[in-house]
């Protein structure tokens, strides 16, 4: 069963491979923009794998916003390094805000992929104040924006807003304390308030990223401004040191989403 598994992981990560290969080769032989689709952060830790292979291609990852997680690879012709990312965001409210339920980012995900949309047109998926933002590969967001009309019980109105008048960001809540060093395992262990034997399971277990790359060492130093995420614990932007006790320990600060 784990053979075929394993299999099954090689043969997607091969495809994925290839398909970044063509869109870098159309790229630079046409001279025409080209993009994936989102990619999670294990497919996004493939495509940092391949740096020598794209040495000659010009990209960027983007999310549609500065701190999202599922990006896309635009591959950018010679003429500009700043062309607009083929993404779009759908603002969804509810009918009567009355009686709404509690939505949560899995309702949402899961009244899009009812819509039979493939998990990888679809990127980060935002809640505040009782409306839901849904980021989508640009070509997407129309028909999202028409056919979704219910999310539980909860009847709902769809529109597509264009990314600059996108106001919208990740709440954080903010934390501070003191730790050894600045090492990964001894801020995760601050941040997800849990002892260093308890998180390097994660670690060990490729569960924990960094800016979009696995983070593999536990004695990986953070800097100010790393945004880190642990796959059953959340996401969070690490500020870096604020102060040093007289014991000579560290004190940090956080920004966990919430």
């Amino acid at each position: 069963m784990q053979a075929r598994e394993q299999h099954t992981m090689d043969k997607e990560e091969q495809l994925l491979r290839k398909r970044i290969r063509e869109l870098a080769s159309v790229c630079q032989r046409r001279d025409i923009p080209t993009h994936t689709d989102f990619l999670n952060l294990n497919e996004q830790t493939i495509f940092h794998s391949m740096s020598q292979e794209l040495a000659g291609a010009s990209y960027r990852l983007t999310g549609g916003y500065s701190l999202a997680e599922r990006k896309i690879v635009c591959f950018l012709p010679s003429y500009t390094q700043e062309e607009i990312p083929p993404i779009s965001c759908v603002e969804v409210a509810p009918l009567n805000a009355r009686f709404a339920e509690d939505l949560t980012h899995r309702d949402y995900l899961g009244a899009v992929m009812n819509l039979g949309i493939e998990r990888s047109k679809v990127g980060d998926i935002l809640i505040e104040d009782g409306k839901g933002y849904i980021f989508a590969l640009e070509e997407m967001a129309p028909y999202i924006a028409d056919q979704l009309s219910t999310i539980r019980r909860t009847s709902v109105t769809a529109k597509v807003c264009p990314l600059v008048d996108l106001a919208i960001q990740p709440r954080f809540e903010r934390m501070e304390g003191s730790v050894a060093s600045e090492r990964l395992d001894n801020i995760l262990a601050f941040v997800y308030r849990s002892s260093r034997s308890r998180i390097v399971p994660y670690i060990e277990g490729e569960k924990v990223f960094v800016n979009g790359k696995l983070a593999a060492k536990s004695g990986l130093l953070l800097k100010p401004g790393d945004i880190v995420s642990v796959r059953g614990l959340g996401k969070f932007r690490y500020c870096g040191v604020e102060n040093e006790t007289k014991k000579g320990r560290l004190f940090v600060a956080a920004e966990r989403f919430v």
